[in-house]
């Protein structure tokens, strides 16, 4: 990508940015969602079925990766609301770098992701969850948790613009509740029914969700599962990324 492919990015991250501003309303809500499900789960459901060790231990590393899967529905929805309204169509008469849009919006997910990690990181110290992995773990683990949220933003993506309506979008989100849910994430696969548990260790975010555990120091954290972590998100990226740009590209024609 040149330079001026990263500035046409970079203009349509700040476009997104300036939206936050405009609607800071769907910011809060998007990083308060993943605390009140962290407080949900840890204090009024909570149990850890199958968890050895300290819940919440077991618990903050599996939200972590549960936060990087939820909360899709609000990319995929300002992406299908540009193209109802016009407005990548303007986008696509400028000259401008093909997807510069989809990577703009992709820059400002992502910048919220980080804001949401932060969010719960910070209220899991205040519950009294501590890493124990050190400094360089830490920043590893935030990585892998980085590495499957952009992975699934664009899956997120390809599926928005396939379907191109909101209202679609929003039955289409759906979808991301099995894919979290049936996971390691708030209960041990072996307390679960062995072929649930087998579902449960192949699902991409358990993988995250183990590795992050073993680099933090938690319970249910695994040695081996880093290479998977790593692998499974650039598999679905090498998949869905130039699907996307592809068919953003095809928009029109």
């Amino acid at each position: 990508m040149n330079a001026d492919a990263l500035t046409d990015c970079w203009t349509m991250t700040r476009r997104e940015l300036a939206h936050w501003a405009r609607q800071p309303v769907r910011l809060v809500v998007g990083v308060a969602f993943s605390v009140m499900l962290l407080l949900m789960f840890g204090y009024l459901i909570g149990g850890g079925r199958g968890v050895r060790g300290d819940y919440l231990d077991y618990l903050l590393p599996g939200m972590l990766a549960l936060t990087m899967v939820f909360g899709l529905e609000s990319t995929m929805l300002a992406v299908t609301q540009d193209l109802n309204k016009g407005v990548i169509d303007r986008f696509r008469s400028l000259p401008m770098a093909d997807g510069a849009v989809l990577v703009g919006r992709a820059g400002a997910d992502m910048l919220q992701s980080v804001l949401s990690l932060a969010a719960l990181a910070g209220v899991g110290l205040a519950l009294g969850w501590r890493p124990h992995g050190g400094p360089g773990a830490f920043l590893a683990a935030v990585g892998l948790l980085l590495l499957l949220r952009f992975a699934m933003l664009w899956i997120g993506i390809h599926l928005a613009l396939v379907a191109g309506k909101p209202e679609l979008v929003q039955a289409v989100q759906i979808l991301v509740w099995p894919v979290g849910f049936l996971s390691n994430a708030l209960a041990a696969p072996g307390s679960m029914p062995g072929w649930l548990g087998t579902a449960v260790e192949w699902n991409p975010m358990s993988r995250t969700a183990t590795a992050v555990r073993d680099l933090l120091g938690a319970p249910g954290g695994e040695d081996g599962h880093l290479t998977a972590a790593i692998l499974w998100p650039l598999a679905l990226l090498a998949v869905f990324f130039p699907l996307a740009v592809r068919t953003f590209t095809r928009l029109g024609r």
